[in-house]
């Protein structure tokens, strides 16, 4: 059964979600990220997606409190982005409680830093941010366009023992109107030895499902979790049959 992985993004130390990564299309659903991880992680949930918006946009980790208090008070394996952007922030992510990083921006723009870090921190704890808008890769929490594909990115780094990338289309990001299906499978065919990780409008348990049956890995779940349209326990019906 391919993996749920529940999102919360933080914005000023609370759970929120954009559209389309517009920072001023916010919504704020929760006060506290660490009650909503407990949640999580007692409906068998152990892997949790964290997006420090705040980090995103200011180009540095913010929110590494936040990290901190989740880790701490859940032991859950928390993958985390936003504004690692050098090798001293990536440590800090680390040092925090952080089991996995999420690195897009220095693979596009400094190749030869998220090679070293590969080979520094190893391929389990280093995943690829390549996500797409319009086609292209976008960097710099989704404010800044690129000339490169997320395909063409994997590729650049495919030979040096990559083995995690998460791939959002910005323009299903928030929209529940369901993922880039045709996306996600062509880029599992073209690197099948990679764990292509699908972020951005998914919608409901049909959506993970066929997901699933098309042989993707593992899948991040954001704005449906909080509006209702999956819920806690189809998750745990789902764990239940793994």
């Amino acid at each position: 059964m391919i993996e749920i992985i529940p999102a919360i993004d933080v914005i000023g130390g609370e759970c929120v979600r954009l559209i389309k990564g517009d920072y001023a299309q916010k919504t704020t659903y929760f006060k506290d990220p660490v009650e909503v991880a407990m949640r999580y992680r007692d409906a068998g949930i152990r892997r949790l997606h964290l997006v420090d918006l705040d980090g995103a946009k200011a180009a540095e980790p913010v929110n590494l409190a936040v990290l901190e208090r989740i880790a701490a008070r859940t032991g859950m394996d928390i993958q985390y982005g936003g504004g690692i952007k050098s090798a001293a922030a990536l440590r800090s992510v680390f040092d925090s409680g952080a089991s996995r990083a999420i690195c897009g921006s220095i693979a596009v723009a400094e190749p030869e830093a998220f090679r070293g870090w590969l080979r520094e921190f190893g391929p389990g704890r280093i995943i690829l941010g390549a996500d797409v808008r319009d086609g292209f890769v976008a960097t710099h929490g989704w404010l800044r366009g690129s000339q490169v594909t997320a395909g063409e990115l994997i590729g650049q780094f495919a030979g040096d023992g990559l083995t995690q990338v998460i791939c959002t289309d910005i323009s299903k990001d928030g929209m529940l109107q369901g993922p880039s299906f045709t996306l996600y499978e062509e880029l599992q065919r073209q690197y099948p030895v990679i764990n292509i990780t699908v972020s951005g409008g998914v919608s409901s348990l049909e959506d993970i499902l066929r997901l699933d049956a098309m042989g993707l890995r593992s899948v991040i779940v954001g704005k449906a979790l909080y509006e209702g349209r999956i819920t806690l326990k189809q998750i745990e019906q789902c764990l239940q049959n793994a």
